[in-house]
This record gives C-alpha cells, structure tokens and sequence, in this order.
C-alpha cells in the first residue's frame, strides 16, 4: 500500500515538473522572432499560409492552447518547416528516424562501461590505498572531470587520424548491425563510455569499501570463510544494492550528454536534430525534442528510486 501511494505520489510530481517546463520551453521558444526559411522552388506565401493554419502568428497563448488541440485531437506534433532535408514533415516521423542510432550508440557505450567500471571499482576496494587504487582514483577523478568532448577530439584523433583504426565519422545509410557502421560507431562509442566508466568505478569502490569495513564480513571470517569467498558471498551482493540503479541514471545521463558527441562524429540521431533544430528556430521539431529529453531525464529518476525497493526487500518506498 505503501508503494502504491508513493509511485501515484512520484508520477503526480513528475506530470507537474513535465508540464512546467514544457510550457516554460514553449513560451521561451516562442518569444524568439519566427523566421521563415524559404527552399528552392518553394512558394513564401503558401509557407506563411501554412503558419497562418498553425497559428503561429497569434499571440503565445493561443497558440499553447492550439498546440495542445491538435496533440490531443489528432496526435499532430507539427511539422518541420525551416530544416531544408526534412522541410514538411511530420516531426514525430522524422524522430522515428533518427532515433536508432542514437539509441545503439548510448546502448553500446552501456555494455562496454559497465564491466570495465565494475571491475575497476571492485579491483580499487579490494587494493585499497595501495598504489592500484591510487592510480585508479586519480584516472577516475580526471575522467570525470574532463567533459566527453575533449575526449571525443582525442579519439577522432588518436585513433582515426594517427592510427587509423576507424572512420574519421560515422557510415551513412540505415544499415545499423553490419560490421562496418558498428566500427564507424566505435568512436562515439569510446568516447561516450570514459564518464561512465569513471562513475561506475567511483560508487564501486566507495561502496564495497564500506561494506568491506562492517562487522558481519569479519563474523564471516570466523565462520571460516576465506577472503574471497566472504567478498563474493556478502560484499558484492550487499554493495550492488545502490549501484544498479546507478546504471539505469548513468545510461540517461550518457544519452543525454551525447548531443555534442554526435554532432562530432556525424551521428544520423536525434542529438544532431535537437541542435540542428534551435539552430533553425524550427519551433515543432524543438518542443518535441525537448520533451523527449524531459520525459526520459524525469522517468529514469523514478525508475532509479523504484528499483531501490525491489532489488533490496528491506526498503520499503513511502513507509515511515
């Protein structure tokens, strides 16, 4: 009973935040002047007439109000009028087509982050302040430290321009599981994984160095239980408590940070569409972007705080 209420009570709050910044989003947007970008062969005043149908010259208001009918009435999220490639379309269409590789390339960056973190994390508790760990927490705090960018510039050129290794960006075409767009993705992939890496490293080792320090891993000890035996059996289990959860907001934090890593890597996602459409003030293509973002930023929170109770039984969400 009293998870239900909490979940009813989480879901409530994260509608409101939703809808608050939402419309904070449309208003801020909307008080940019429109402007109207005129293609080749293409009529000015039918664009404006098509403005006119949308409302996008009424005051900002009435055009929340109409924007909202026609999501509820139609499911119409609005069109892209000033992205030359994608001028007319339905933006919900064009998402569709952009969102494969940008979920491929958060998912790649996930599987090869995560072991790597883990393992790192584990090895520096159980060394610790020894010089393993040392080396590892200085590694750590300067993956962390330095934003995915410049590791980005790194790789390209390291490992695309010096070594070779890979394509400079990423393959064209919609071809996403044949071995040459996966190596072509490998530099996005390297690039977006250091953060995490660092991160799942970071809350391994402080939190199996604590539980390494508690007094029933010591009552295990004298119950004959080896070093190892006593670390896999309790420690692990009682440290990957909070860390996998850990995993589920790090993986949202990674596809969030990965606008810029895509716009680098000439990544076909909704990352470079996102940048691409403030650029173009193409207002529709924005508002629907954003509250992808929004949404998957709010629900990973609840998702986090949920897995909580039912990885660890004894934590009971909304009890007193």
């Amino acid at each position: 009973m009293y998870m239900f209420k909490y979940i009813l009570k989480r879901v409530g709050l994260l509608l409101m935040t939703f809808i608050i910044i939402e419309i904070i989003s449309f208003v801020l947007i909307k008080a940019l002047p429109l402007v109207i970008t005129v293609g080749i062969g293409q009529d000015r005043e039918i664009i404006e007439m098509q403005f006119r149908s949308r409302h996008y010259y009424d005051p900002i208001p009435v055009q929340f109000f109409y924007y909202l009918k026609l999501i509820f009435t139609k499911g119409d999220f609005g069109i892209c009028y000033n992205l030359p490639e994608y001028r007319n379309q339905s933006v919900v269409a064009v998402f569709q087509s952009k969102l494969p590789p940008t979920i491929l390339i958060n998912i790649y960056s996930t599987i090869f982050a995560v072991p790597i973190g883990i393992g790192l994390g584990i090895f520096a508790a159980l060394k610790k302040n020894k010089w393993q760990d040392q080396s590892i927490s200085t590694l750590v705090m300067v993956f962390i430290s330095v934003p995915s960018f410049v590791y980005a510039f790194l790789v390209q050129y390291l490992f695309c321009f010096v070594l070779g290794w890979f394509p400079l960006i990423m393959n064209a075409g919609y071809n996403y599981f044949s071995w040459s767009m996966f190596r072509s993705m490998l530099p996005a992939v390297i690039s977006l994984s250091f953060g995490s890496v660092a991160g799942y490293a970071r809350y391994t080792r402080a939190e199996l160095t604590e539980v390494l320090t508690n007094d029933y891993m010591l009552l295990a000890r004298t119950k004959g239980l080896t070093k190892p035996q006593a670390t896999t059996r309790h420690a692990l289990r009682n440290a990957m408590v909070p860390i996998f959860p850990s995993i589920i907001g790090e993986f949202i934090h990674v596809m969030s940070g990965s606008l810029i890593i895509e716009s680098i890597f000439a990544v076909p996602g909704v990352g470079g569409l996102f940048l691409a459409s403030i650029n173009a003030l193409d207002y529709d293509t924005f508002m629907f972007l954003s509250a992808f973002y929004i949404l998957i930023g709010l629900v990973a929170s609840l998702v986090v705080d949920l897995s909580y109770g039912i990885i660890d039984p004894r934590i009971r969400m909304g009890a007193k």
